[in-house]
């Protein structure tokens, strides 16, 4: 069982990035997937789910508008589309994959977002 990150970087504020998370050894549409973040210094905190089937999604209040996140289940992959980042989006993102009482969490992707 693996989560991948991938698409993180280096981009001006109001630049857009898409995050990518790619899951193998389980089905993703039967997970709820989760985007976390971390700045450093700061606790992980949640940003972006999307629930069991897709059909249902949450975002942290800061992020509402601005992000959207989305699942490929033929690809077995969830994306989150961040615009509009501003410098308080820099952080680790990860991903996250839970369905009790199994939980998978993916190595992280740097995004920086500079003034």
């Amino acid at each position: 069982v693996q989560l991948v990150e991938s698409g993180g970087g280096l981009v001006q504020t109001g630049g857009s990035l898409q995050l990518s998370c790619a899951a193998s050894g389980f089905t993703l549409r039967a997970y709820d997937m989760s985007w976390y973040r971390q700045a450093q210094g700061n606790e992980r905190e949640l940003v972006a789910v999307i629930r069991i089937g897709g059909g249902i999604k949450n975002y942290e209040d800061s992020v509402q508008v601005r992000f959207t996140v989305y699942s490929d289940d033929a690809k077995n992959m969830v994306y989150l589309q961040m615009n509009s980042l501003k410098v308080e989006d820099s952080a680790v993102y990860y991903c996250k994959g839970r369905v009790t009482p199994n939980e998978y969490w993916g190595q992280g992707t740097q995004v920086t977002v500079s003034s």
